[in-house]
């Protein structure tokens, strides 16, 4: 199983996607970014502009203390820090880079 991050454009055209696993998500959830990831409806974001300082927050965390977020590695191998860190950088570039655009997930 896995998350399915989506920005896209007023005429449903998708101009960012990303692909990360469900293993994650004790990690995204510690960091503070497990709602606007993986259930942005939930919290009411709606484009990619409300995204960027969530994320942001999260991201700095993540990175501020590896050690302790490593713990939340996947036992199987799939859903590591190594991996998710630049999964958020670029949802984090695509948000900025697209702040208008819809932000869609498939869970």
């Amino acid at each position: 199983m896995s998350l399915d991050f989506y920005l896209k454009d007023a005429d449903d055209n998708t101009l960012f996607d990303a692909n990360i696993t469900h293993n994650l998500n004790k990690m995204a959830d510690e960091a503070g970014i497990y709602q606007v990831l993986w259930r942005p409806e939930e919290i009411e974001v709606e484009f990619a502009a409300q995204v960027v300082p969530i994320l942001r927050e999260g991201l700095c965390k993540l990175v501020s203390d590896p050690a302790y977020y490593k713990q939340f590695d996947s036992p199987n191998g799939w859903g590591l820090y190594v991996h998710f860190v630049p999964f958020c950088i670029e949802v984090l570039e695509a948000c900025q880079a697209n702040p208008d655009a819809i932000v869609e997930v498939s869970r």
